[in-house]
Parts: structure tokens; C-alpha cells; sequence
């Protein structure tokens, strides 16, 4: 091998060794960091409930860790509530606020983050998180650990916190128990596309192909019929932005904007108590839904809310609002967070600023 090829392969061996012992480090400090959280919380014996979703694979491990962890660490008062089909996770929030938790911790998915999130807001009590889903959205984007039990133990019983948006949707001509507040999310609701995707996606092959599994469904729904409604938009002036007769695959309004690996509202902010909402559309069949793949990538590359020069034959319209008010010429699915909601043709989101105080990890 000549002599300047050798020299080349162990530069990079060498920065190859070095990127990995960074990370390592980094790692390493992480851990020790989360560990000082917990060695600094002067014995102040708070009562933790856990809020639990029996239905997911890891459930038993992680409620076998989290009494473990707590006796090791001291931590006397914590008890487990475990959501039922007659019980969701807003409903065992409120049962733990009544027997006098001061933190409840949703031990689950998105769906067990969201409802219990629902009953925790503008309540006074913190909340905690510990991610055993499948895609712990709403975790990732507030950097809480994922798939390390102990760190994120260690975050929902540490003294970090902060305080986080609450979005609201309302399906108002639906006779449910949420229309007048409005069903909550802290990620993403939509109408559409997103939401037939979501419905369709089959649970078995979610637990073996985890994210695969949507895209696998979104196929089966790629030349959809697609909605046209009125929607009108309170910006964040309070101006009100009406536009009648919008065609479009899917309307989503988010409150925060990153799915593993995309981002698909840049602009999106937990905590700014505005909404940002996306009506996206396609045309030409499979070359529209390519040129909207481009689009996603686009932004997601330079981390700004715009579509790619490249585009042609898809339209992602972007805007910020503290609510906003739908009138769907015909039915559609809704959902809230990946939770379907069901059809509905008049719908209301809405956002309640900093309701929600969420334990984080400590910034540096």
C-alpha cells in the first residue's frame, strides 16, 4: 500500500478513535450529572405517583426499576396507577392529585404522556416522564433520556423543570366529554392524511418496525381524497386571517415541530404560546408526494420553515396563530398526538401558554 494511503487510513483511525472516546466522555458526563441531581436533593421527600401503561412491552420491567430505583434512592412516598380502558391517563393524574402526590409521572408512550398532560396542566403540580413508547416524541424534543430508564428517572426526580405550551383541540360538532376545553397535546395535532396514517397503522407490526410501520400505512393512503374547508387563523397580533374554500391533503397545527430524524416544523417553540400550523397538498400523483419528501428534508437540513427551490408539484403553507377555527366541507379523521380523535367537519385549536411544568434535564 503506498505510503500517503497508509498515512491517510490512520488519520482517520486515529479521529475515528477520538470522536468515539468524545462521545463516550460526554456520555460518561451525562450520567454523573443526572446522578449529582439526585445526591443533591436534600432529603426533601416529595410523594411521587406513576402513572403506568400496563399495555406496553416494557411495562412490568419498568415499574419492577422504578420501585428499585426509588429504594435506593431513598425516595419513600411513590405509588403506581395504572391506566385502564375505562381509565386513561388524565383520569389517573387526577386520582394522584387527590390522594396528594406532588409529582405525577407518565410512564408510557405519547399517548399516556398526552392524557395525563391534560389533567396536569395549569394544576400547580410538576410532571414527570419516563419514555417507554415507541416514539416518545414529546420526550425527545424536551431532551428527556430515551431507552435508559435510570437517566430519565433520574430528570423526573431531580428539582429541573420548565414550563411548557398546551395546545387544544375541540372537535365542536362532536358529543364528547372534552368539546368545551378541548382535547390536549403537547406535539402535534392534525386532520387528514396524518390522521388516516396514524388510524391505519397496524399495532403488531409498530412493536417490530417500530416508525416503518406509519410509513408502511401513509402508502396505503397516498391518493386519498383531499379536504377542502374554510380556516381562519388569530395570529399572534390577534389579527384575524380567514381563507375560504382551502384545498389540502393535511392541516396540522404543532406545538413543538421534531419527529426522529425530520423536522417538520423548524419554527415551532414549547414555550412561546403559539401554534404553528402547516397545510400541505400535493399534486401529480407520486411526483407531488416526492417533491413534499424534498420539502421535509429541505427544512429539516437548513432549520428553516421553507420549501425546496426543487419543488414543483407540492405546497406546504406555513403560518403562527394563538387559535384557529375549521369548517370541513365533508368528514374528517382528526387526531391529537398519534390519538385518534374520530371524523369531524368543524374543529377549534386553541393554546394555553405555559400551563404544564414538565421535569427536565438541569441545563449546564
Amino acid at each position: 500500500m503506498p505510503i500517503p494511503a497508509v498515512v491517510i487510513l490512520t488519520i482517520l483511525a486515529a479521529a475515528a478513535i477520538v470522536v468515539t472516546a468524545v462521545v463516550l466522555i460526554v456520555r460518561a458526563q451525562r450520567r454523573h450529572r443526572f446522578a449529582m441531581q439526585i445526591l443533591a436533593r436534600d432529603d426533601d421527600q416529595l410523594s411521587y405517583a406513576f402513572v403506568i401503561n400496563p399495555s406496553k412491552p416494557q411495562a412490568a420491567a419498568a415499574r419492577e426499576r422504578i420501585q428499585q430505583y426509588c429504594r435506593d434512592k431513598g425516595i419513600r412516598e411513590f405509588s403506581f396507577i395504572e391506566t385502564q380502558l375505562d381509565r386513561d391517563g388524565r383520569a389517573c393524574a387526577r386520582m394522584a392529585l387527590e390522594r396528594g402526590a406532588n409529582v405525577v409521572v407518565a410512564v408510557g408512550g405519547d399517548g399516556t404522556v398526552r392524557t395525563v398532560a391534560s389533567a396536569m396542566a395549569s394544576s400547580d403540580h410538576v410532571m414527570g416522564i419516563i419514555p417507554i413508547g415507541t416514539g416518545n416524541l414529546f420526550a425527545r424534543n424536551m431532551g428527556i433520556p430515551v431507552g435508559d430508564l435510570d437517566a430519565a428517572l433520574a430528570v423526573a426526580t431531580s428539582h429541573g423543570s420548565t414550563q411548557v405550551d398546551v395546545g387544544r383541540m375541540a372537535l365542536l360538532d362532536a358529543d364528547d366529554q372534552d368539546q368545551g376545553h378541548g382535547h390536549a397535546f403537547l406535539i402535534i395535532a392534525g386532520i387528514g392524511f396524518d390522521a388516516l396514517m396514524i388510524d391505519d397503522t397496524d399495532p403488531n407490526l409498530k412493536k417490530t418496525v417500530s416508525w416503518l410501520a406509519y410509513f408502511i400505512s401513509g402508502a396505503k393512503h397516498l391518493f386519498a381524497p383531499k379536504y377542502t374547508a374554510d380556516i381562519a387563523i388569530t395570529r399572534p397580533d390577534q389579527v384575524a386571517q380567514t381563507n375560504t374554500s382551502v384545498t389540502f391533503r393535511t392541516f396540522m397545527a404543532g406545538n413543538c415541530g421534531e419527529i426522529p430524524g425530520f423536522s417538520l416544523m423548524p419554527d415551532a417553540s414549547y414555550d412561546d404560546g403559539i401554534l404553528d400550523f402547516e397545510i400541505i397538498d400535493t399534486t401529480a400523483g407520486l411526483i407531488g408526494w416526492a417533491n413534499l419528501f424534498g420539502d421535509v428534508m429541505h427544512q429539516t437540513i437548513t432549520r428553516k420553515s421553507s420549501q425546496s427551490p426543487l419543488s414543483t408539484n407540492s405546497t406546504i403553507v406555513q403560518l403562527q396563530g394563538t387559535k384557529a377555527e375549521i369548517r370541513l366541507e365533508k368528514p374528517a379523521l382528526a387526531q391529537v398526538d398519534g390519538d385518534i380523535l374520530g371524523e369531524t367537519r368543524h374543529i377549534a385549536l386553541s393554546v394555553e401558554r405555559r400551563a404544564l411544568d414538565v421535569r427536565v434535564p438541569q441545563s449546564d
